[in-house]
């Protein structure tokens, strides 16, 4: 049997540093100021991410309805594009390659809770998106997963490990092939 959740211990843990949690803080406070900027402002919202301790390549184009959760653990190479209603749950580092595309409801989530302990404790687990990469509508990258360079994860599918670079993933679970 496994001991019972210590809900209390949980709560009581801070996962975050007071620096954090002011920056989080004074994210929410400006986020209206991305997510209501009209579609074609690319460049408006690169500086305000910026701002926000992102670092976010040349030409990059993140759609206003686009969540993110932690700006300055995000880095998007140069002309990558995160699509319509995208989750970057970035609670550890996301790293998305030059011209790769992270499609329209797409969750990539960097963050999970060490499930075995009682306190759960949460784990921040760097996400690594390749360059020319395809992250599919609706699709799920899970926490501590790399997309190798020119990889392509189909829509829906669930990527909880690791797909090689130039090779397709799709499905729940995630079933892989050569893109040759």
């Amino acid at each position: 049997m496994t001991a019972p959740v210590d809900v209390t211990a949980n709560r009581a843990a801070t996962s975050w540093s007071h620096r954090e949690k002011l920056g989080r803080a004074l994210w929410a406070l400006a986020y209206p100021l991305f997510g209501l900027s009209p579609r074609p402002l690319w460049g408006w919202r690169r500086w305000l991410l910026r701002r926000f301790g992102a670092q976010i390549g040349a030409e990059v184009h993140v759609y206003p309805s686009t969540r993110i959760a932690v700006p300055w653990h995000l880095q998007i190479g140069d002309h990558a594009a995160i699509g319509d209603r995208a989750i970057l749950y970035a609670l550890g580092r996301i790293e998305i390659g030059a011209r790769a595309t992270v499609s329209q409801n797409a969750h990539l989530c960097a963050g999970t809770h060490a499930w075995r302990e009682p306190a759960r404790p949460l784990i921040r687990a760097a996400i690594v998106i390749g360059e020319d990469a395809w992250i599919c509508a609706d699709a799920f990258v899970g926490p501590g997963v790399q997309i190798g360079a020119g990889a392509v994860l189909g829509a829906r599918g669930v990527a909880m490990r690791d797909l090689a670079p130039g090779h397709i993933g799709a499905g729940n679970p995630m079933q892989v092939r050569s893109a040759k």
